[in-house]
């Protein structure tokens, strides 16, 4: 098997006057095509993380290899310069007194001189970004979402082995954002470049990733395929962050377990009497009744969805969204109907 685009060991980073690791002994792999998003809060050690791989920051332990090649740790130490990876920045980073084909060239490393060979590489990467027609431009004559084309055309003019994005959408309004982050997908997938993909937006995340690595606390909580982070949170925090899920107390009674909702059979082992139940926003349908148990408290158009909050007698207040033509008014007594695929237990959180 090929060796990985980017594999990193045991990877560490503590700044001074911190009590934690900004990043804790971190690992993973990265194969060639395959895009990985970072996704995690504010402070998670997610830009750490990559500035680290990109050479921005030496870390305190642990080794970094791309395409093979130590570039980081075991006695080496190669400038970001040299890693052979490409960086796009969240505010574009270009310069506003060069052309679009101008900023692309700097990219090529040769002080931005348009030789031959350099403009047919302008052009190759400008067909490929959808710009094709606007090298002689400059920045301020282009939109934001073009800017971050222009960007990530000079990240990968050099043909990178690793692509390096720093929250690249989050200055981009959320039309152009939800566009670009899909022709984003496509574009690294038709230049057959491995990236990394720091963002803190679950939906952005799942939408993009091939492998998704949610972190907290520097750690990583979990790094799987985008369905399974989903569908099978391994720890609460990445069922709480990614989901956005309704945890539910539950207790077991025989094969059972019984919560304020209903009762329901979940297989697998479980060493504890009770737990916490996660039930995602739209596992729960909302079936108005006079004698339901739960009464929306909060209702949110969302265009297709509609957001709901019901509050049950126990004081809990549920998040519920559901496709529906006909909404409930704020005081309407519910039914509540939970489709019990994907359940998953977690311990109380006051337990560590």
């Amino acid at each position: 098997m090929a060796a990985p685009t980017l594999a990193i060991s045991k990877l560490t980073k503590q700044f001074a006057n911190t009590l934690q690791p900004a990043v804790r002994e971190v690992s993973l792999e990265l194969y060639d095509g395959d895009i990985l998003t970072l996704l995690g809060p504010s402070g998670c050690g997610k830009t750490t993380l990559l500035r680290l791989i990109a050479g921005f920051e030496d870390p305190d332990g642990g080794a970094i290899a791309i395409n093979g090649q130590t570039v980081s740790g075991e006695g080496q130490n190669i400038p970001p310069e040299q890693r052979g990876v490409g960086m796009v920045f969240q505010d574009y980073a270009l310069f506003p007194h060069l052309t679009v084909a101008e900023n692309i060239a700097f990219g090529l490393q040769n002080g931005g001189k348009l030789t031959a060979t350099t403009k047919e590489r302008i052009g190759q990467v400008l067909h490929l970004v959808g710009l094709e027609g606007l090298g002689r431009r400059y920045p301020y004559q282009l939109s934001g979402g073009q800017q971050q084309r222009v960007a990530l055309a000079r990240a990968l003019a050099p043909r990178p082995a690793l692509v390096l994005l720093d929250e690249p959408l989050s200055n981009l309004d959320v039309q152009v954002r939800s566009h670009l982050r899909q022709e984003l997908r496509h574009i690294l997938k038709a230049a057959g470049t491995s990236a990394v993909f720091v963002t803190h937006d679950q939906e952005e995340a799942l939408a993009i990733s091939d492998w998704v690595g949610v972190m907290q606390g520097g750690q990583l909580e979990q790094l799987d395929r985008p369905e399974t982070v989903y569908y099978e949170p391994r720890s609460r925090f990445v069922a709480e962050f990614v989901t956005q899920g309704n945890l539910i107390p539950a207790r077991r009674e025989g094969d059972f377990w019984v919560t304020e909702l209903g009762a329901f059979s979940l297989d697998g082992p479980w060493e504890r009497p009770d737990a916490d139940l996660m039930i995602r926003q739209e596992q729960i349908q909302l079936l108005p009744d006079p004698e339901g148990l739960g009464v929306v408290s909060d209702r949110q158009f969302l265009g297709r969805e509609q957001s709901y909050q019901v509050q049950l007698p126990s004081g809990t207040a549920l998040k519920i969204r559901t496709i529906t033509h006909h909404p409930l008014a704020i005081g309407t007594r519910v039914a509540l109907k939970i489709d019990p695929f994907g359940l998953r237990r977690f311990p109380p959180p006051t337990d560590k």
